[in-house]
């Protein structure tokens, strides 16, 4: 019996790592990930197309990260707001904390879609680098 536990352990224990092993290794594949410190060199020192695009790829990813984040936390509203009487009348509310986050991922969201359709366009009108 200890012994069909503990290889069942063992097998989800495994099972799980493949599995984020897997989500890593597609997210890696799909983009770049940079380092706030290369995103501001790269906007500072973005001249061609590429680099227009690369950062236009990256805000758009954060836009979208945000979104998903501001999703979770849409959801955890709406199940705090059930319960607003009694304890969690006493402001701040948990209500009112989920609701400021959530504001604040759509906010950054915003910011991130406005950078990746600046970074589009500059990336659409920018002229390549004649090669000599």
């Amino acid at each position: 019996m200890k012994s069909n536990l503990f290889a069942a352990s063992i097998l989800s224990c495994a099972l799980v790592g493949i599995g984020s092993a897997q989500e890593a290794a597609t997210s890696s594949e799909t983009s770049a990930h940079y380092t706030k410190a290369q995103v501001k060199q790269l906007v500072r020192d973005a001249h061609s197309p590429d680099q227009y695009r690369a950062l236009a790829s990256y805000y758009g990813e954060q836009q979208t990260s945000y979104m998903k984040q501001a999703a979770e936390e849409k959801q955890e509203l709406v199940r705090r707001s059930q319960n607003i009487v009694g304890v969690a009348a006493k402001y701040p509310r948990p209500v009112d904390s989920a609701r400021n986050l959530y504001e604040y991922y759509m906010y950054k969201a915003s910011e991130m879609g406005t950078l990746s359709l600046k970074y589009n366009q500059l990336g659409a009108t920018a002229t390549p680098a004649k090669l000599q």
